[in-house]
């Protein structure tokens, strides 16, 4: 059986978008060791072609941000559903981490209902935040 290894989102600026998740998820920057760091210093590379972060407690999935093309979308059709207590409060801590907050969504299913705010992070990746 296959396990989730990492969620690849393919960015203009790796650093940043890793920043602003690392932030958001209360992961950790995952640092390139020195010897690798020098090489790439050395060859001229782009340090910022590629970012990872993880979860600290080592129970969340590692995200890895890859310096490449997007492709247009007009809907978020695979996206990170964050889930929190308090909406209003995380909302307002991730837009002032650079998202944008789009608008609520619902779904009701027999007696089932779901309800979020849609938002997009820095660089336009929609992702929800349900209650």
């Amino acid at each position: 059986m296959a396990t989730l290894g990492n969620i690849t989102f393919a960015c203009k600026d790796p650093a940043k978008l890793a920043g602003f998740w690392a932030s958001a998820l209360g992961y950790t920057i995952e640092e390139l060791p020195q010897e690798l760091l020098d090489t790439l210093i050395a060859e001229g590379a782009d340090l910022n072609m590629a970012a990872a972060i993880s979860d600290p407690k080592g129970k969340g999935t590692r995200l890895f941000f890859e310096k490449k093309e997007k492709s247009v979308t007009t809907s978020i059709p695979i996206h990170l559903d964050l889930n929190t207590a308090d909406v209003p409060a995380e909302v307002a801590r991730l837009v002032a981490l650079g998202a944008q907050e789009i608008g609520p969504g619902f779904q009701k299913i027999g007696p089932y209902t779901n309800e979020w705010v849609v938002m997009k992070d820095p660089e336009g990746n929609g992702f929800c935040l349900q209650f």
